[in-house]
């Protein structure tokens, strides 16, 4: 089992500690509801080391993340970071990450820690027939997620500017306590905030810096669960659960990042779907009573017929009702639209509804 640099400080802290993705990782360290709303009103602290990160340079770089991702890498400039997957030739998804210029012909992907092995041999397999090198940082690189309204605020006092102005889908590398590091505003949680991609050695320092900061008492940690109740909120997707090698873009609502005339690997196979037309999609489902919904649960219509299955699912902390997410028949995918969820063989009314479930 994998630790990630800042392991001892968790233990050292009280954090229920879980085994994920062949890490130990911080589950939770006190209440989940008081972690997630101190997301949503203050600032929290995520250690996310378990990312992976890939370094691509080359003088056909751009050209090779052209081919094996599904958004439009000729769009970005230095400093901006884009959302995108990985196609596969079979109309799924073999993961969805995030990339990051660097500069010419130098681009970082940040890809999700149960995939990082076959992340890289998908690409290594495709690289061979471009002039561009892949390296695996991964082990070497600490990821911390400063997130939440208030981030700005305890890291301005430890860095060399002012960081609030840094736009959304921004990065820059600035000095984090007189340590050059990445800092970009890409975050997973939809409360606002930063992400520090720090070398191992500078991460306890940084982890400790921000908290020694924090003169309000504002700043607290937060686990895995509270990462994944806020990532639900926002409707965002979650690799294992409402994506996988089996899931098409279009059905996943992940359109908008999907540029067909970039001739992406797989691309002719999503025109062909596009032009026929989906038989499912993935909606956001918020319940009108007290069941919670979880993944796996099935969907049916009125009559008792199976329209569809959750892929996840949770009680929203901020609007103390059941939300969840999961792929149902066309037909039945518009806002509004009152759907049943079977839970413990029992019917609960759901409502769809369109994403984010919290503004």
């Amino acid at each position: 089992m994998k630790k990630t640099a800042l392991h001892a400080w968790h233990v050292e802290f009280g954090a229920k500690m879980t085994h994920f993705s062949g890490y130990d990782m911080p589950l939770q360290y006190d209440s989940v509801i008081q972690e997630h709303l101190n997301v949503r009103e203050n600032v929290g602290i995520f250690d996310v080391s378990h990312m992976g990160e890939f370094m691509v340079t080359g003088v056909e770089s751009e050209a090779f993340l052209q081919k094996v991702t599904s958004n439009d890498v000729c769009k970005l400039k230095t400093g901006q970071a884009q959302y995108a997957y990985l196609p596969n030739d079979k109309l799924g998804i073999v993961d969805d990450l995030l990339i990051y210029k660097l500069g010419d012909c130098q681009f970082m992907l940040v890809v999700n820690a149960s995939n990082i092995d076959k992340d890289f041999q998908w690409l290594s397999t495709y690289a061979k027939d471009y002039k561009v090198s892949l390296e695996d940082t991964s082990d070497q690189t600490a990821l911390i997620a400063l997130q939440g309204p208030k981030a700005s605020l305890l890291l301005n006092r430890i860095s060399d500017r002012e960081t609030s102005d840094i736009p959304f889908y921004h990065f820059e590398k600035i000095s984090v306590c007189h340590r050059e590091i990445i800092v970009s505003a890409t975050g997973y949680t939809g409360a606002g905030g930063f992400e520090l991609y720090i070398p191992n050695k500078f991460a306890l320092e940084i982890w400790n810096g921000l908290f020694s900061a924090d003169h309000e008492g504002i700043l607290k940690p937060a686990g895995l669960v509270a990462r994944d109740t806020l990532r639900l909120e926002m409707g965002y997707c979650l690799y294992g659960n409402d994506i996988d090698e089996g899931t098409s873009p279009l059905e996943a609502g992940l359109g908008w990042a999907t540029k067909l005339e970039t001739d992406f690997i797989g691309s002719e196979l999503i025109k062909k779907q596009k032009e026929k037309g989906l038989e499912k999609k993935r909606v956001g489902i918020l319940m009108e009573g007290k069941g919670i919904p979880r993944k796996g649960y099935l969907v049916a219509d009125a009559d008792g017929g199976t329209i569809g299955k959750l892929t996840s699912g949770t009680q929203s902390p901020v609007l103390k009702k059941g939300i969840a997410m999961g792929y149902v028949s066309t037909p039945y995918t518009k806002p509004g639209t009152k759907v049943h969820i079977l839970i413990r063989n029992q019917k609960h009314i759901g409502v769809v509804t369109k994403l984010p479930f919290v503004k």
